[in-house]
């Protein structure tokens, strides 16, 4: 079982040669065996998720047509049961909450399971991102095929960036959420965009007809504003060549530079209470305005995910890891990041996919048919005992 997409344990189940329970104990014992060392979960919840998947067995037998039947998914932290009822509904078995960062963290990208704090499967002495950090760490190390994220400035796409999986965040205000600044958005983690796709038709109860290709698409090292680093932006502009030479992206000619007002300070404004937000209001109307002309040219627009490498877990000094996504939390529109490759220290790059508002059916389409042509290879992570130790 190990390894399985959601898409074929969900067929598994549905046609009887599969049980939810099997595939769910095989995804425990899993767990126990992986988690010490990658301290992805906070909570693994076996009697509970084993009941449950009893429950979608007996479902399935009775004639029930489940999506998600007997795919084991884990949720964002201890609060993420109400955001996965959805899920639940369509048959899937939640098995656990994975890590967030522990309380006064200064930063957000790194996370703290019940075993300790949670390394980045392709090296240990790195950081996998967060603030998704146990839900990105799970997906790339195939503990599950799906876990739910949330994402306030790039806290699904930034860790999925670097543990080498798909991240999607989706367009903002279009699902209810928590968050009283109306930043955070919910997303999911996955290993392959089929398996997102499967995510996205249950909680938007939408089927997409994929756009011809190729789509237009404008590439942006920088927005104009930011000071990513080389590596990064190589490898994300390598994976965009290998995107249009499989003919299903096209860059919008002539070549357009996009030039964004840098949303930090905005984003950091409304993140503070009692703060005057005029200014925020001024940077966030601006640069929609910016976008809307952006989007007047090209369906998508190309980034790197993230302006470094994954860092060490001392933290990323005064770089902010969210440079390039916090933009689309301010406006709202939908991103997906993908991956783009290795870097020189053996850890995953990505590719950031921007979209108009409301079009995350294009982001998934683009991608599923990105994998189906081989331009974009999902990454598997090492575990202990493959070729590459997990303390490399």
């Amino acid at each position: 079982m190990t390894g399985d997409g959601a898409r074929e344990i969900a067929d598994g189940v549905r046609a009887g040669t599969r049980r939810a329970v099997d595939v769910v104990a095989e995804t425990l014992a899993l767990i126990e065996r992986a988690d010490p060392e990658l301290c992805a979960f906070l909570d693994v919840w076996d009697e509970e998720a084993l009941r449950r998947a009893a429950e979608v067995d007996a479902r399935v037998a009775a004639g029930e047509r489940l999506p998600l039947a007997g795919v084991p998914v884990a949720v964002k932290g201890r609060r993420g049961l109400r955001a996965a009822e959805p899920l639940r509904a369509a048959g899937a078995v939640v098995v656990g909450a994975t890590s967030v960062p522990g309380p006064g963290t200064p930063w957000q990208t790194w996370g703290l399971g019940a075993r300790g704090r949670t390394v980045n499967p392709w090296r240990a002495d790195r950081t996998p991102g967060g603030s998704s950090a146990g839900a990105a760490v799970a997906v790339a190390a195939g503990l599950v095929p799906l876990a739910t994220g949330a994402d306030g400035a790039g806290s699904v796409r930034i860790p999925a960036a670097w543990c080498g999986v798909l991240g999607l965040k989706a367009t903002g205000g279009r699902f209810p959420s928590g968050d009283r600044t109306g930043l955070a958005a919910p997303g999911i983690l996955a290993r392959t965009a089929a398996d997102a796709g499967l995510w996205w038709r249950v909680v938007s109860e939408r089927d997409a007809s994929p756009p011809p290709f190729p789509v237009t698409a404008i590439w942006s090292p920088d927005l104009g504003f930011a000071s990513p680093d080389p590596e990064p932006v190589a490898l994300a502009r390598a994976a965009v060549g290998r995107l249009v030479a499989a003919g299903v992206v096209r860059l919008a000619r002539p070549p357009f530079r996009p030039s964004l007002l840098d949303p930090g300070p905005a984003w950091l404004t409304l993140r503070t209470p009692g703060a005057d937000p005029a200014d925020a209001h001024r940077v966030r109307a601006a640069n929609d305005a910016r976008l809307r002309g952006l989007f007047d040219r090209a369906d998508l627009l190309l980034t790197p995910t993230a302006p470094t490498a994954p860092h060490g877990h001392d933290g990323p000094g005064d770089t902010y890891s969210t440079a390039l996504t916090w933009a689309f939390n301010l406006s709202g529109h939908p991103a997906l990041s993908i991956p783009a490759g290795l870097g020189a220290d053996g850890c995953p790059a990505g590719l950031h996919l921007v979209a108009p508002r409301d079009r995350e059916d294009l982001l998934l389409a683009l991608a599923e048919e990105a994998e189906r042509r081989g331009a974009v290879e999902p990454l598997r992570a090492p575990m202990r005992g493959e070729n590459q130790p997990l303390d490399g």
